[in-house]
């Protein structure tokens, strides 16, 4: 399948997906907007969506002119070293989702990458949008670093856009306000990241939120011991302790000015 074909497929997936958990998170909310008093009024819910989706737009744009290059620039060069034993992809599957896991904790552990990370907890309710609000200077971050992972590690083209397609649908699953029945959650929990997992990491005490890295595999955390004790509940703060959300210009423009606590 060509490069063109399979960004196509990752495209239609997500978006088929995406709206899937739109509707579900419509029909059976885990919490009411209205319980946020930044979100009291339908207008705010609107403002808060529409500068999530302006995020996106603005990383979308930078997908065909450098996110989309770097992979495939390392892609092509990258030395083929592993013997066909560790090859496959469910090894690189795994692989990728324990990079991602040390990356994200980097961009907390780090203050300068928290300063572009932040933007993504700032959001002060968690549904489908916050699965896309990144701050344009965390994606160019991260697209060198995983650049470089996928040179060193000798990732194939195929590895590296299923990989992509399932982070994008797990952080949309993740972020979204979609109520699960108990028993489901509580079975998903063990093996991926869930809404209940997930927002405990959004949670505005600075304890949660440096914890629950995970994004696909749920055992990352489980394994390096960065799973909080935090049980979610419907009157959970969410956003970063003793700050708050700002506008769609201040938000672009904050990991570059001094933020006062």
């Amino acid at each position: 399948m060509s490069v063109p074909d399979l960004l196509q497929w990752k495209a239609t997936i997500l978006l088929g997906f995406a709206a899937a958990m739109l509707a579900v998170e419509f029909a059976f909310p885990a919490v009411r907007p209205l319980l946020s008093a930044r979100l009291a009024t339908v207008q705010q819910q609107a403002m808060r969506a529409a500068k999530n989706l302006a995020l996106l737009l603005i990383n979308a744009g930078l997908s065909p002119v450098l996110v989309i290059p770097l992979s495939a620039f390392a892609v092509t060069w990258a030395p083929h070293w592993r013997p066909d034993w560790a090859t496959g992809v469910v090894i690189d599957l795994v692989v990728l989702d324990a990079w991602i896991y040390w990356w994200h904790r980097a961009n907390h552990g780090l203050p300068m990458l928290w300063r572009f990370h932040e933007v993504h907890h700032l959001d002060e309710f968690l549904s489908v949008t916050s699965a896309i609000r990144f701050h344009f200077g965390e994606v160019i971050l991260s697209a060198f670093v995983r650049a470089a992972v996928i040179f060193a590690l000798g990732i194939p083209l195929a590895s590296v856009v299923f990989f992509e397609t399932l982070v994008l649908m797990a952080a949309i699953f993740h972020h979204s306000n979609a109520k699960l029945p108990p028993a489901l959650e509580r079975a998903l929990s063990f093996v991926v990241v869930t809404p209940s997992i997930h927002w405990v990491h959004h949670h505005a005490i600075r304890r949660d939120t440096d914890s629950n890295y995970s994004s696909i595999l749920s055992v990352w955390d489980r394994i390096f011991k960065s799973r909080s004790a935090t049980i979610r509940t419907p009157e959970m703060a969410i956003g970063v302790e003793s700050q708050s959300d700002e506008g769609l210009v201040r938000l672009i423009a904050r990991p570059f000015r001094r933020i006062t606590p």
